[in-house]
């Protein structure tokens, strides 16, 4: 059973931070890739950052030394921290493994950064 549960979003003003959660099944979660996704209104879902099971990580050259994402493997838990934003970041969050092999999304949390 997959399940991926994200919190943490709201709204924030222009150089603010958030930090993002999602909460996955465990079966998923420990041997898989784990990354970050967002989806702008009106524009493609793209991803954002991605960590391996060891904790390397990846990053999409747009949030790259701005967000830094992280996993607790006791959790069962991903997290984005998400420093210096801007209203370009203002997207609905996903979390998903890197692979997508599952066909199966959250709901998301709406981020909304204020000029």
């Amino acid at each position: 059973q997959v399940q991926l549960v994200e919190s943490g979003g709201g709204l924030v003003q222009t150089g603010g931070s958030l930090r993002l959660s999602c909460a996955a099944s465990r079966n998923i979660f420990i041997i898989n890739t784990m990354g970050w996704f967002r989806q702008p209104p009106g524009k493609q879902r793209e991803m954002v950052a991605s960590i391996t099971p060891g904790g390397s990580t990846n990053y999409a050259d747009s949030v790259k030394g701005r967000f830094t994402i992280s996993r607790d493997n006791a959790k069962n838990t991903v997290y984005l921290q998400m420093n210096s934003l801007t209203p370009e970041d203002t997207a609905v969050y996903y979390c998903n493994t890197k692979r997508l092999q599952y066909g199966y999304w959250g709901q998301g949390t709406q981020v909304t950064v204020s000029s």
